[in-house]
């Protein structure tokens, strides 16, 4: 494994993290026992791999419950944890300032530690990304000093975000959505190294796509079943694209991931791992090298082609 900045002050982290979604107990999704769920956490160690991204509402809470009980007795000074605040663990949205300190108090006790490495504001509205007309980003501050957490910053999807959180608000972190398909967020990414910001990349394979699995024919039933069968058929389309360009006998999930890691300024990449299998494959990504040529073509289909699609998240 590799390691990589996260921001001041913090211990590096592995370039593959694990993201903890897929460790509660997820309706309309495939979910796991918690016997699974600890293995998988401790098969990730092995590996490895020391952080771990997690959210209150993952499994209504079990996601953090979880890793807290797998990463009881590991060295809490070896290992980084993230997770978020606005997404309630019974499933309502709380985006309020008020409710920062009790959602972070939460999330201590399901995870059994005293403090967090980072937290973050679970793709809120853009409004709250604005230092200057929300007191969220004071109460934060506070938290920093009272040792409750080390730094925080915001999950979202898109450039002006990143921008508007950066320009207003002292955070040090952001989780942003940046893949093959989707690279409007690169557009910060020069800006973020420049004042030590830890970026870490969600949603690397989009939601499966980039793994190569699905073609025109695929049809959803759970949580993806919001894509239209025309967009499924553009995104099938693109993965040819894609194929072409990186060639068709290449583990595509690995180059997927390997392009996000190939940016200095990405800390980390969390793809879901729904088994110990796919946990592998995707650690192995960080032996693969990517040139910049090809990095370059693949900038350039974005740019030319798929920015104007518009690809519905």
């Amino acid at each position: 494994m590799k390691y990589k900045k996260y921001f001041k002050d913090s211990i590096n982290i592995s370039e593959i993290g694990l993201g903890a979604w897929q460790l509660g107990q997820n309706s309309g999704w495939k979910s796991m026992t918690e016997t699974e769920a600890i293995k998988l956490v401790h098969k990730s160690l092995d590996f490895g791999i020391n952080f771990f991204d997690t959210a209150p509402n993952y499994g209504h809470g079990t996601s953090e419950e979880r890793l807290g009980k797998a990463l009881k007795g590991v060295d809490r000074s070896k290992i980084v944890i993230n997770t978020k605040f606005g997404h309630t663990h019974t499933g309502t949205l709380n985006f309020g300032s008020n409710y920062i300190r009790e959602s972070l108090e939460g999330s201590l006790k399901r995870l059994q530690v005293e403090y967090l490495d980072s937290l973050i504001i679970h793709n809120p509205p853009s409004k709250y990304f604005d230092g200057n007309k929300n007191d969220h980003y004071e109460i934060l501050d506070k938290l920093i000093e009272e040792g409750k957490i080390k730094a925080y910053g915001a999950s979202l999807d898109t450039y002006d975000d990143m921008k508007l959180l950066m320009n207003t608000t002292n955070s040090k972190v952001m989780e942003v959505f940046f893949n093959i398909f989707h690279q409007d967020t690169l557009l910060g990414f020069e800006q973020a190294q420049d004042e030590e910001f830890g970026i870490i990349v969600k949603i690397p394979l989009d939601s499966g796509w980039l793994t190569g699995k699905y073609n025109t024919e695929s049809r959803f039933h759970d949580i993806r079943s919001r894509w239209s069968k025309e967009d499924i058929e553009t995104r099938a389309k693109l993965v040819n694209k894609v194929k072409s360009i990186i060639g068709t006998e290449e583990n595509l999930a690995q180059k997927a991931i390997a392009f996000c890691l190939a940016y200095d300024a990405v800390s980390t990449v969390i793809p879901g791992n729904v088994n110990i299998e796919q946990l592998t494959s995707n650690v192995q990504s960080t032996d693969i090298s990517i040139s910049r040529s090809l990095i370059e073509q693949l900038e350039k289909l974005y740019q030319y082609e798929i920015k104007k699609l518009n690809l519905p998240w």
